[in-house]
């Protein structure tokens, strides 16, 4: 006899040890089923969210996510394997998920999040999970939520640290509240130059995941008000109180944000306070320009502004380039000829940018940046170039 009213024989057993909480129990697990939850990102964060909240029984996921698998991923992003390397991360979600838990429905967005699409698609759920990591997707999703009424869960890492947060107009303060600008674009490294160890998004990850199925359920004690810090390496957590700003912009009595607008993508920018008379434009070339230029023989001098680590990963050494870290550069400005025309690199042109203002700065005339810096380069020029 179904003791459950509503639940199946295979759900009975599947959710047995949901079943048993007082908390839970089949009522509970019906809330689940029907609930739904979007997750901005399958990556690091999405990954450990996405696999507890499927096998759960969440009956609807969605997933915001545009890129594909890389082996520089596996580290962390738990959800993806080997061989689903270079298929689309929603596939290879789409594939993981269903034989997790087959009852589940999986909704994949294969864009990236922005201003034009972000209501309607957040819309369709109960809970969303800001998984992504840059600022201007955070800012993004916190506004559309608050416009929506959702509530947000929201995690970030870097390094050994980790946060884990909620957001819900009405009930709380929200993250522009904890949060009002973004940091001035190009201070803080984003996770490829600064790096993560791999199981502290699992940890943040998991943490979100369950914030979401009390908000589903209705139980216990959201964070919400609440910015919870893990420490990896001491291995402690501390607990930090924050109230709802009155001024706030999104969510204050008087809010301002009325409508959706694009932040400009901040890992990767120039300092958003430049020194008052300096020409901040970056002239740019393309990887197919660099190589032109190369194969006719031009006198270019390439300079690599990463770390030594990211030049065993690819380099242009067989085009003549050097190696200079950015973090290195200050004290090694006489290795360089102040009038020779200078390309500078890096992984995606972030750096290589920042580098060029300093350069450029300290007298340096002839100088461009490589657009899209060493990933523009595999995908234009050398697509045996490991991407990471």
């Amino acid at each position: 006899m179904n003791e459950a009213p509503g639940l199946s024989a295979e759900e009975l057993q599947r959710y047995a040890r949901h079943l048993t909480l007082p908390e839970v129990g089949a009522a509970g697990q019906r809330r689940l089923r029907q609930g739904s939850v979007l997750l901005v990102g399958a990556g690091g964060l999405g990954s450990p969210a996405a696999l507890y909240l499927a096998a759960a029984g969440v009956g609807r996921l969605g997933i915001v996510e545009p890129d594909a698998v890389e082996l520089s991923n596996l580290q962390r992003q738990v959800l993806h394997g080997g061989a689903a390397l270079g298929r689309a991360k929603l596939e290879s979600a789409r594939a993981r998920l269903a034989d997790l838990n087959p009852h589940v429905r999986l909704d994949g967005y294969p864009l990236r999040l922005a201003a034009a699409n972000a209501l309607p698609i957040l819309r369709a759920y109960d809970v969303v999970l800001d998984c992504s990591d840059n600022f201007a997707t955070r800012y993004l999703v916190n506004d559309a939520c608050v416009l929506l009424g959702k509530p947000l869960v929201y995690g970030a890492v870097h390094r050994f640290e980790g946060q884990a947060s909620v957001f819900q107009v009405g009930r709380g303060p929200c993250y522009r509240c904890l949060f009002p600008q973004p940091p001035p674009a190009g201070t803080v490294p984003n996770c490829a130059e600064a790096g993560v160890l791999g199981v502290l998004p699992g940890l943040v990850g998991c943490l979100q995941a369950l914030e979401a199925l009390k908000l589903l359920l209705g139980v216990g004690e959201p964070l919400l008000g609440r910015l919870l810090l893990c420490d990896g390496l001491g291995l402690r957590f501390h607990e930090i109180r924050f109230a709802r700003d009155p001024q706030c912009p999104a969510c204050g009595e008087r809010p301002t944000i009325r409508s959706l607008r694009d932040e400009p993508a901040l890992c990767d920018a120039l300092p958003a306070h430049p020194e008052e008379g300096m020409d901040h434009t970056v002239p740019e070339l393309t990887a197919g320009e660099l190589k032109a230029r190369l194969d006719r023989g031009d006198a270019l001098t390439i300079v690599d502004v990463r770390e030594h680590y990211e030049w065993g990963l690819g380099n242009l050494g067989d085009y003549g380039a050097r190696l200079l870290p950015l973090s290195e550069l200050a004290e090694r400005l006489d290795e360089l000829d102040p009038d020779a025309e200078t390309v500078l690199v890096c992984r995606s042109g972030g750096r290589s940018a920042r580098a060029l203002e300093f350069l450029r700065a300290e007298g340096f005339g002839r100088l461009w940046n490589l657009k899209g810096g060493m990933h523009a380069w595999a995908d234009a020029v050398d697509p045996g170039m490991p991407k990471y």
